[in-house]
């Protein structure tokens, strides 16, 4: 499989579009120069004019979320750092849903289910996983309301008795929910190796979402280049692939098949 970059945007300064843009800025700018009375106004204006260039600048540069994918592994580039998985070390990737009535619902992000946490625990960026406890305590809260109604129904059903009970279990469990959203308890992998700190809490974090959704790692469908179902299958051609040369039987046992 060939080296694939996407972008949620594309903001080349060699682009026509942005060439036009500073086209523009330049003939405003040379306009306020002209209308200074002095050389005071003249470089508070150039002064003005390139603060709101450069924070225009950093706006675009924070908004915007890359992504390589290749034969070996999927990265995701961020602002602040990013994170990297293998292929071999991820188990499936699809849609996130919750349940409404019966009935399973998209919701705005991609899941990825790890193999094993340690690889993507050591790959990112302390300063990305500040971020995606603070961005993703929605979809944890979403996560764990619709467990609680999960368990507050089968409650139910097994005894209409214990109807009240499940109310006030539900009320004593989801007062937990602040517990679990910042649980900065050590996570201790299989291995023995223990992670403390950001990295603990993202781990616990991952594993109540898996408990939740069956994935532990999100990227949110806004910062994608196309909708989800596209994206996901983008995917799964490189999981597959990888899969492919990581055990070629599977693909021998294709061919023999056919």
């Amino acid at each position: 499989m060939q080296t694939l970059q996407l972008s949620n945007h594309n903001f080349n300064l060699e682009s026509s579009m942005a060439k036009l843009i500073g086209g523009i800025i330049f003939v405003i700018v040379f306009f306020l120069i002209g209308l200074s009375t002095g050389w005071q106004q003249t470089l508070l204006t150039l002064a003005v004019m390139l603060g709101i260039l450069g924070f225009s600048y950093l706006v675009i540069a924070k908004s915007r979320v890359a992504y390589t994918l290749t034969s070996t592994h999927f990265q995701q580039h961020l602002y602040k750092g990013g994170w990297v998985v293998k292929w071999t070390n991820i188990e499936k990737i699809g849609v996130c849903t919750h349940h409404v009535d019966g009935w399973h619902q998209p919701l705005p992000w991609v899941g990825i289910k790890l193999k094993h946490y340690s690889p993507y625990l050591n790959s990112i960026c302390p300063r990305v996983a500040s971020d995606i406890l603070l961005t993703q305590r929605a979809l944890l809260y979403l996560g764990a309301r619709q467990n609680l109604r999960d368990q507050q129904n089968r409650m139910a059903r097994q005894n209409s008795q214990l109807k009240s009970n499940s109310r006030k279990e539900a009320k004593r469990k989801f007062i937990e929910f602040e517990d679990i959203v910042l649980d900065s308890s050590p996570y201790k992998n299989s291995h023995g190796e223990v992670y403390s700190g950001l990295l603990g809490m993202l781990a616990n974090r991952m594993k109540y979402q898996r408990n939740y959704y069956d994935y532990d790692v999100f990227i949110a469908v806004a910062d994608l280049d196309r909708d989800a179902d596209e994206f996901v299958g983008l995917a799964r051609r490189y999981l597959a692939a990888a899969s492919a040369e990581e055990d070629p039987t599977v693909f021998n046992s294709h061919l023999e098949t056919e």
